[in-house]
This record gives structure tokens, sequence and C-alpha cells, in this order.
């Protein structure tokens, strides 16, 4: 069943990623005018950079793991069958 999850979550994966990109855009106008610094960019500040980074992590992050957990949700509402762990290893 696993084998089945995957290339639907593939394709949840690059619609995840192509939504946070536009939340991040959103968010980091509430910062700064001008388009968001990238590694590649010469001329940036640093902090400018790093923060940049961080917000764009966290978006992408929270939103990626929200769309793979209902993926894998509705997933098994459908089949029955969890594709994954269910629950977190103990220490």
């Amino acid at each position: 069943m696993k084998l089945l999850f995957r290339p639907f979550s593939i394709i949840l994966a690059l619609i995840a990623a192509k939504l946070a990109e536009k939340i991040f855009d959103g968010v980091w106008r509430l910062f700064d005018d001008s388009e968001a610094p990238e590694a590649a960019h010469r001329e940036i500040p640093i902090l400018k950079l790093v923060l940049a980074l961080v917000i764009e992590g966290a978006i992408f992050r929270v939103v990626r793991g929200l769309v793979d957990h209902s993926a894998r949700r509705g997933f098994y509402n459908l089949t029955g069958s969890w594709p994954g762990e269910e629950a977190p290893e103990q220490a």
C-alpha cells in the first residue's frame, strides 16, 4: 500500500512547495518592499539573507508537514492503511 501512496505524495509535495512559495512571498512583503534575497545575490546584507532563509524554511516546513499529514490521513480514510509510522519512536 505504501507504494501506492508514493506518487500521490510526490504530486502533493510539489503543490505544497508552490503554496509555501506564495505564502513566503506574501509574508516577506511585510518585512521589505523589495524581492527577498537569495544566496546567489552578490550584494545583500547577510542578516537580511538569514532572516529570509529562516522565514522561508519555517513556512516551507509547516506547509509541507500539514499537506503530507493530510494526504496520509486521506489515504488512510480511502484504504484503511496508514502509509507511515503509527507514532514517534520512544527514546
